[in-house]
């Protein structure tokens, strides 16, 4: 019966809630009261409550009447709360195909410490950040703080965002879609957990932004790539920083989380004003009023970095290892340097001509003959395309331009009308012409084009491409081999060599569009071969073809570690940024060897000469590190990020105009790239933020995994009336088959989701596809159900039978650790804390954290046969039982009453003193569950 608004509540009123359970009153507010739950403090209606006998009294009655509970649903209910105080806090029993790192539990660890989270994780590549994304996000949902969520990334992102959270943790992101997002129809409305592109909603078209402004608030925002959330001194914020501003003005969101592996990109004010965004409250992070200095102090507070460095398993056995390596030279064949020397003369000529023009016109002309200069970098056969195409373009201008020449003449002797050859007037006339002059390279760039294409004809075999298939056969021989290209035509002509070679089903491909065209296959026909990016991915991690062919289309956003740890460069991008990105596909979670790293390189070149100097200088940088840092890390990512895109890009566009001083060149236009001023803000970033250490968290970070969800699971399914089935080779996290209990199917939240009967099931993440999909762990349905169903039941006390003499010699006393503070950032997440309480009274109080309290439970309920007779849980739905035998001296001892005063204090003094994992400053104490021994 729910409270009448007549009856006043008091402060300690002991009440239930139908979503969040059993709590106690803080204030009676009249038609709403405030009350303290499990998870938190939550104002809510009076007619949705009902009011219950104080815990406390409830407890102590039980033991002096010895009144007992089902003992099978005790264990069950202090399992449940154990389990969900881990995993609220670790995110430690993620349903997650991917076993999780310490590393891992402690980035999810330190979000979950305070509510709302406003951090910035600034994990190095290949960390798994989306393993770290699933973990706080399944603790924050399963909890109830999160409802409402959006994910926002890059358009690109998207969709790897649904499907790996779909995947690895079963959470259900709904994809924003400009198209179903209307007047009539809100898309945030209507979805409350939801992924989009942050370069989708920074435009305003269709009001867009107002209905996401309009729609209610979110309890997490999560950013991926949140560098793009850019602030400039001189040129303002980008349309993606402006949202978040805005969000954050209108209070639309609680907590936020950045992820960003380069937070800082070389500027002070944008890093600062990142900060500012997760911290408006933080004046040091003001970035018209601060500086890095004064921000320095207070990053601790928002910024986590992780390395690769640093990460090991809960042994201290370090996961990553650092990348070997090397370079391949080869040299040009006549025909090869003949066009290499055609194409340097072809550039010089356009560099001298952009000259002669107005600026915009001398940046259009520049600006394409870097991008030919990029592509005859890669390959011969890319720039060959690339001329064709251009070739047959300036056909076109020149034959537009030579009318236009006849209607100018027409126009001069006075016999062109208004009107005539298709122009309305002689000033569109004079139009027409300007605007054609723009697309050309050069005088005569015709027959340039026609001499170069001529050049490029000549070169039927490409010595690089023989470089490579000399590496894939000696060096490499028998390996999965990864090979990165910047363009199609490049891959297409790896592809067609390693089809040659080993076959017409040796390789697949990704690019940005699914479609490798010009692929000549062992036949000699000339083919277009189409492939999904996923599935591509897919075939190569299960080792179904060696080589994957990938342009920078897999340079983010696709793991490709699972049977390949070797990577080839076929060419060498104009941003050593992007080797990095390359390099992170295969150097990542899950990667069991150390990487190598092969990039193909002409030193005769400009290009080839340039990167040599690169990579002296990043040594240079790398040595500058060894000596600031006690613990060198890759910080390279760091620093390149640091860098900006375009300086690299000027560096080789003029390389050849420079290349009587080239050394010179290199160090004045890299001169601030890893310079003493960078390496020092970069320690000074890297120091002050927070970052895993196992010496230091090794006493916390828990050592439990799924399989320890099991013996609770199958508890609570022998106390739904159903028996576990395992198969006789079944081993620890091993599948199980079971009818589900009917009262799970009826359950309003869940029960929808779940299935009458389910075989095949596992509690074992690497059992992966021989589970049929099922892999339980907090997120599925069913654990859900379970451990909802038993974290609040009534059965508070029951003594354990004769035959678990062995597993408890002393008193149990479940108690519930938490802060009387009201929720705020500071504020701890409650305990689950065992306290064995000794009958005599000079004898100490020994506590179980979570991990052992769990642990304990677990071996009691392994043996649950014992609990009950045949037919199984005859007794149970009779009410109240003890044990079937024993039990009498403990039930009759005065003490009983007592135990839970002395565990409430024993459990209050080790939270005060340090003792437990938190410093709660106005820790409470609440025994909520006894277990006593055999008598």
């Amino acid at each position: 019966m729910t409270i009448p608004l007549e009856m006043t509540l008091k402060p300690g009123d002991a009440v239930r809630h139908k979503r969040h359970g059993a709590g106690e009153v803080i204030a009676d507010m009249g038609q709403t009261v405030v009350v303290r739950f499990g998870h938190g403090l939550e104002q809510v209606g009076r007619d949705q409550l009902t009011r219950q006998i104080g815990l406390a009294a409830k407890l102590s009655e039980a033991l002096t009447t010895g009144t007992f509970d089902d003992a099978l649903e005790v264990v069950a209910r202090v399992q449940a709360r154990a389990i969900r105080s881990l995993h609220d806090e670790w995110g430690v029993f993620a349903a997650s195909r991917i076993e999780l790192l310490p590393h891992q539990l402690w980035v999810c660890q330190q979000v979950n410490q305070t509510w709302p989270p406003r951090l910035l994780i600034a994990d190095d590549v290949g960390l798994g950040k989306s393993v770290e994304a699933g973990m706080i996000l399944s603790a924050l949902l399963f909890r109830g703080r999160v409802k409402r969520l959006l994910v926002l990334c890059p358009a690109s992102l998207v969709g790897q965002w649904q499907s790996r959270m779909r995947e690895m943790f079963d959470l259900r992101l709904a994809a924003y879609s400009p198209e179903q997002d209307t007047d009539r129809t809100p898309f945030w409305s209507i979805h409350d957990q939801a992924v989009a592109s942050f370069h989708t909603l920074r435009i305003t078209k269709g009001k867009r932004q107002e209905r996401l402004l309009e729609a209610e608030p979110w309890d997490l925002i999560l950013v991926d790539e949140a560098h793009h959330l850019n602030a400039d001194e001189a040129k303002g914020t980008t349309l993606g920083y402006r949202l978040l501003e805005k969000l954050n003005r209108e209070r639309k969101m609680q907590g936020l989380i950045f992820f960003t592996g380069t937070p800082h990109r070389g500027k002070n004010y944008g890093f600062l004003s990142l900060l500012s965004l997760l911290r408006p409250d933080v004046a040091a992070f003001d970035p018209a009023n601060s500086t890095l200095a004064r921000a320095l102090p207070h990053l601790p507070e928002v910024m986590i970095r992780n390395n690769k460095a640093n990460v090991t398993d809960l042994a201290g056995k370090r996961l990553f290892h650092t990348p070997r390596v090397s370079a391949q030279t080869y040299s040009y064949s006549p025909e090869e340097q003949h066009f290499y020397d055609q194409m340097t003369e072809f550039v010089a000529k356009g560099q001298m001509y952009a000259r002669t023009l107005n600026r915009t016109q001398s940046e259009a002309v520049g600006l394409t003959l870097t991008t030919l200069q990029k592509l005859a970098s890669s390959s011969v056969a890319a720039i060959r395309r690339a001329l064709a195409n251009r070739l047959a373009h300036v056909r076109e201008q020149n034959e537009e331009i030579a009318e236009l020449l006849d209607a100018y003449r027409e126009a001069a002797a006075g016999t062109l009308a208004d009107g005539a050859a298709g122009f309305d007037t002689i000033g569109e006339l004079d139009e027409k012409i300007a605007e054609a002059r723009l697309g050309l390279l050069m005088n005569d760039e015709e027959s340039a084009l026609r001499a170069l294409l001529a050049a490029a004809d000549a070169v039927t075999h490409e010595t690089k491409i023989t470089a490579l298939l000399e590496a894939v056969t000696t060096r490499f021989a028998g390996r999965s081999v990864l090979f990165f290209t910047e363009y199609k035509a490049t891959q297409s002509l790896v592809m067609s060599a390693l089809i040659e070679r080993f076959g017409d089903d040796c390789v697949t491909f990704i690019n940005g569009d699914g479609a490798a065209r010009d692929v000549r296959l062992r036949d000699g026909r000339i083919v277009t071969l189409t492939e999904e990016r996923t599935r591509a991915a897919e075939r190569f991690n299960r080792g179904e073809v060696r080589f994957l062919v990938a342009t920078e289309a897999a340079g983010e956003g696709i793991d490709l570690q699972k049977s390949c740890h070797t990577l080839v460069h076929v060419d060498l991008p104009w941003n050593p940024m992007r080797l990095h990105q390359r390099v992170g596909r295969l150097n990542r979670y899950g990667q069991t060897h150390a990487v190598d790293v092969l990039s193909l390189r002409n030193p005769n070149t400009v290009d080839g000469r340039i990167w040599e100097l690169l990579d002296a200088k990043m040594q240079e940088i790398s040595r500058a590190f060894d000596a600031v840092m006690d613990e060198p890390e890759d910080l390279m990512q760091l620093v390149l990020g640091m860098s900006r895109a375009a300086d690299f890009t000027r560096l080789f566009a003029e390389g050849n105009r420079n290349r009587n001083r080239l050394g010179e060149w290199v160090e004045k236009n890299t001169a601030g790239m890893g310079g003493r001023d960078v390496v020092e803000m970069v320690r000074e970033i890297v120091g002050s933020s927070r970052r895993f250490d196992l010496g230091r968290t090794s006493s916390l970070v828990p050592r439990v995994d799924l399989p320890d969800l099991r013996p609770f699971f199958e508890t609570a399914l022998t106390l739904g009336g159903r028996l576990p089935r395992r198969p006789q080779a079944d081993g620890e996290g091993g599948v199980l088959g079971f009818k589900t209990p009917d009262e799970w199917r009826e359950d309003a939240e869940e029960g929808p989701r779940i299935r009458p009967s389910y075989e095949g099931v596992t509690f074992d993440r690497r059992a992966g596809g021989r589970s049929s999909g099922q892999i339980l762990g907090i997120g599925h349905p069913l654990v859900n159900v379970a451990l909802r169903r038993h974290t609040d039941t009534e059965a508070s006390v029951a003594q354990l039978p004769p035959s678990l003499a062995d597993v408890l010699d002393r008193p149990l006393v479940a108690v519930r650790l938490y802060s009387e503070e009201t929720l705020g950032r500071d504020g701890p997440q409650p305990l689950t804390v065992g306290a064995l309480v000794p009958l005599a009274e000079g004898e100490a109080v020994a506590l179980l954290q979570e991990e052992a309290l769990l642990r304990l439970l677990n071996r009691v309920s392994e043996r649950r046969g014992v609990f009950t007779a045949a037919p199984l849980l005859a007794a149970r739905h009779g009410g109240a039982s003890g044990p079937s035998e024993g039990g009498g001296a403990v039930r009759s001892s005065g003490a009983l009453p007592g135990l839970l005063d002395r565990a409430r204090e024993a459990v209050r003094a080790a939270a005060a003193d340090g003792r437990l994992p938190h410093r709660f400053r106005y820790p409470a104490a609440e025994p909520f569950a006894v277990l006593l021994p055999p008598g």
